[in-house]
C-alpha cells in the first residue's frame, strides 16, 4: 500500500510504502459503526440522577377528596403524572452505559477506518510538522501551505511537540493527537488527516 507524502507547499512529493493490513483493509460499516457507538458511549459519564416520587419534597396529603369535584383522582403532588412530581423510571446515576469491544475487533475497526481515509483521499503523509515558536498564526500558515485552508483537520504526529500543541489551541478546526491518543471518532469527524512519517510508523507497530 502506498501513502501519497505532501510537501509543504501541499505538493505530493512521493509516495510512502505502508502496511496493507493497516491502510489497504476493506471496509467494514457495520464494524465501524459499532465501534465508533462503543467509544462514544464508554465516554459516558453516567451520573444523571433524577428523583423517583419518594424523593420530591412535596406533601404526601391527598390535594382532594376523592369524590364529588369533578376531577380526576389524585393520591399525592409527587405523582409522576402531576406536573413537578417524580420520573417514574427515574436515573439513579448509577447507570453503567460500557460496551465491550474486543482488542480484534478494535484493531480492524480503526484500519477500516485509516484504509477509508486513504481511499478517498482524506489521508495524506508529511515528512514533519513543527513550529519554530508557540505562536498560532504560524501553525496557521503552515496548514494553508499544505492546502488545507480553513477546513477541518486532525494531526497526528509521533511525538506531540510543545510548540505545535500550544499553536494548536487556538484553532477551533484543528485537533493535534499523538499516534497513541488518535480514536476513531476524531478520524470519523474530520474530513481531512495528516500524519507524518514517525506517526504511521508507529500505528503500523500498534495495529499491524
Amino acid at each position: 500500500m502506498e501513502l501519497k507524502v505532501i510537501n509543504n507547499q501541499g505538493q505530493s512529493t512521493s509516495n510512502l510504502n505502508a502496511s496493507d493490513e493497516v491502510f489497504g483493509r476493506a471496509y467494514n460499516e457495520d464494524l465501524v459503526h459499532q465501534l465508533v457507538t462503543a467509544y462514544q458511549a464508554n465516554a459516558r459519564a453516567g451520573n444523571s440522577k433524577q428523583k423517583s416520587r419518594c424523593e420530591i419534597a412535596k406533601s404526601t396529603r391527598k390535594p382532594f377528596a376523592q369524590k364529588g369535584t369533578g376531577r380526576a383522582r389524585a393520591g399525592m403532588a409527587s405523582s409522576p403524572i402531576w406536573r413537578g412530581g417524580g420520573k417514574i423510571f427515574p436515573n439513579t446515576g448509577e447507570e453503567n452505559y460500557t460496551q465491550k469491544v474486543n482488542r480484534k475487533m478494535y484493531r480492524a475497526g480503526f484500519a477500516a477506518i485509516l484504509s477509508k481515509l486513504v481511499s478517498e483521499n482524506r489521508l495524506v503523509v508529511v515528512d514533519d510538522l513543527t513550529v519554530d515558536s508557540p505562536k498560532t498564526k504560524l501553525l496557521a500558515q503552515k496548514i494553508n501551505g499544505l492546502g488545507f485552508g480553513s477546513g477541518r483537520v486532525l494531526i497526528i504526529t509521533d511525538s506531540m511537540d510543545e510548540n505545535l500543541y500550544l499553536s494548536s489551541r487556538n484553532l477551533p478546526n484543528v485537533l493535534v493527537l499523538e499516534a497513541y491518543q488518535a480514536d476513531p471518532v476524531s478520524l470519523v469527524r474530520f474530513p481531512s488527516v495528516v500524519v507524518t512519517r514517525g506517526a504511521v510508523a508507529k500505528i503500523e507497530e500498534m495495529f499491524a
